[in-house]
């Protein structure tokens, strides 16, 4: 016997254990997240439970927009008061989140098992091919196609769609292009609804319009955790500078004869902040683009636009650095790091970023506890990897860059050609770039991926 009850309400049956909503004894289909958020709900019931409360305990390893828990609670309400319009079962408590209000009586589970393959089957939704004269799918299509509708109308409309039939809505939608809307909507939102099949915008008429109006939904739900996780990945990266210009500022200061510079070290941690902080703010926005737009193939994703922003925020620095250091001294400084190692770094921080984090299927990553510390060290240790495969092929990081100015200016106090003899060579050589790269990578790995995987804030929330 289960040390879990199940709970009986109305004509449902919940068992948590068994992780099924049972309606007279047959399966509701319920994706995953919607089933745990109503088992929490009913197992606390006594209590009004705030919407923050519901995210943390339902959305626990990602990070979704409030509008996430509103989209759950609705489909919830509609899934349950089908067969009975009219019947409370989730109440809003205002500026505050939700409560199960419908009575409910606790009975000890029968059975523990999970569900068989013949129940899981049986909680898929029919499809329908043939719809009756009364046709389930006219209302729902005609608000999916309606221009004026709101967004919220649209996507439960989706969902509504999804249940009764996938293929048969993306049969009866318009071949001339006007439904790429339609067709977006219908891709976001396939996975909210247990059963629904696939929406391949490759084969949707107008295409590339679609896939336009889906980026433009996914960046209007995310764009504040997008914008939130950027920020902090930038200043998880600029604190990772501060820390190496810190270290690399001591470590001279030990090896140098001349007396402490404090100078010197305040310096090397406002450069190293500035270069780190800048890196992070480019790959760190491509991360976050990438867990913003894409569900699936989120590696993938993380891969190339962390590419793409690390070698175009090096790009960038490297042009403005040369054209101010250019103004300043009158001559072209020579070469420092730029485009190419920034889209190596931003490579090798995607894969290992979407290797320790799970695959959130329309979520944004947050891990906690073991799970956080493992996604840091990873990342950290990947950019490591990257940074040191960079200078031993001849590419130009921070370090480097600082050497190569400091060379080419006689009078400098900053010559990292001490540091040689702890690398077992007489100067700034091969062993040295690779050495200072590594530990570089490393500490901006770290700091990008704590940055990226801090959990937002709790805000005021407003009603639904």
């Amino acid at each position: 016997m289960s040390g879990r009850p199940c709970f009986r309400f109305a004509e449902f049956t919940l068992s948590p254990a068994r992780r099924l909503l049972l309606r007279e004894g047959r399966p509701v289909p319920l994706i995953p997240r919607y089933l745990d958020l109503l088992v929490v709900l009913v197992e606390r019931r006594a209590e009004a439970l705030h919407r923050r409360e519901l995210l943390d305990a339902v959305w626990a390893d990602v990070v979704v927009s409030e509008g996430a828990l509103t989209q759950a609670v609705r489909t919830l309400r509609r899934t349950l008061e089908a067969d009975g319009p009219g019947r409370d079962f989730i109440r809003t408590v205002s500026r505050h989140g939700y409560q199960f209000v419908h009575p409910v009586a606790e009975e000890a589970e029968t059975g523990s098992a999970p569900a068989t393959e013949a129940e899981t089957e049986a909680a898929a939704p029919p499809p329908l091919a043939h719809p009756t004269a009364a046709d389930p799918f006219a209302a729902p299509l005609a608000c999916l196609l309606d221009a004026g509708a709101r967004d919220e109308e649209r996507r439960e409309a989706a969902e509504t769609l999804h249940a009764l039939g996938t293929a048969e809505v993306l049969a009866r939608l318009p071949r001339d292009g006007s439904g790429a809307r339609a067709w977006a909507t219908l891709r976001d939102t396939r996975w909210n609804v247990a059963g629904a099949g696939a929406v391949p915008l490759r084969s949707a008429p107008g295409g590339a319009r679609a896939w336009l109006e889906l980026v433009r939904s996914r960046l209007r739900q995310a764009r504040r955790l997008a914008a939130e996780r950027w920020a902090a990945a930038s200043a998880g990266g600029a604190v990772a500078g501060l820390l190496a210009g810190c270290a690399g500022g001591l470590v001279l200061a030990a090896l140098r004869p001349e007396p402490f510079d404090a100078a010197l070290l305040a310096t090397l941690m406002l450069v190293g902040g500035l270069i780190g902080g800048l890196g992070a703010a480019g790959v760190g926005c491509g991360l976050a683009a990438a867990e913003a737009l894409v569900r699936s193939r989120r590696t993938l994703a993380l891969v190339a636009l962390g590419a793409v922003g690390g070698g175009l925020i090096g790009a960038v620095a490297q042009r403005l650095a040369r054209s101010v250091l250019a103004a300043i001294t009158g001559r072209d400084v020579v070469p420092i790091g730029g485009g190419f190692e920034g889209l190596v770094i931003g490579a090798a921080a995607g894969l290992a970023y979407g290797w320790a984090t799970p695959r959130a299927q329309g979520g944004m990553a947050t891990p906690h506890g073991s799970r956080r510390a493992w996604a840091v060290l990873l990342t950290g240790l990947a950019c490591s990897a990257a940074a040191a495969l960079l200078t031993l092929a001849g590419g130009t990081l921070g370090g480097a860059s600082l050497h190569r100015w400091a060379e080419a200016f006689p009078g400098s106090r900053l010559r990292l050609d001490v540091l040689g003899p702890l690398a077992g060579e007489p100067g700034f050589g091969p062993a040295t770039r690779a050495a200072v790269g590594t530990w570089e990578g490393l500490l901006f790995g770290a700091g990008l991926a704590l940055g990226l995987t801090r959990r937002p804030k709790p805000r005021s929330l407003s009603d639904s």
